[in-house]
């Protein structure tokens, strides 16, 4: 009977931790504005430094979006322009900063938690990017 308390336990954990997949809290991430434009391309660098991942909303239309794969340990800068004014979220780090179109949104993070995680406009529900961190 233990055995089997044991494995039902074991299968109620891996399906909660799942279920929050994306969504785990975040412990050593942080955002940071900037107010040097991004500018309207879109690209994803990679160097000794980390890597910086460009994406612009304007007229209802994303540029640099996508899956962007991202190296666990990573050092990631998003650069964020949009042509509204609202919040970018990078779920599962729940790192939020405001971005208008006077302001493009910086957010740095350390990318120390694997998985798959939306970034996107949070009050427009528009999903910018997802990042996939293995």
């Amino acid at each position: 009977m233990s055995r089997l308390l044991r494995a039902v336990g074991a299968a109620a954990l891996a399906l909660s931790l799942a279920s929050c997949a994306g969504k785990a809290p975040d412990t050593a991430a942080a955002a940071t504005s900037s107010s040097t434009a991004a500018g309207s391309s879109s690209s994803s660098a990679s160097s000794a430094a980390g890597q910086t991942i460009q994406v612009s909303y304007a007229g209802g239309t994303i540029t640099g979006g996508g899956r962007v794969p991202v190296k666990l340990g990573t050092s990631v800068t998003l650069e964020v322009t949009s042509d509204v004014a609202d919040e970018v979220h990078v779920h599962g780090y729940d790192l939020m900063q405001d971005v208008t179109p006077d302001g493009p949104a910086t957010v740095t993070f350390d990318a120390t938690i694997p998985g798959v995680f939306e970034v996107e406009l949070e009050e427009l529900g528009r999903q910018l990017l997802t990042l996939q961190v293995q």
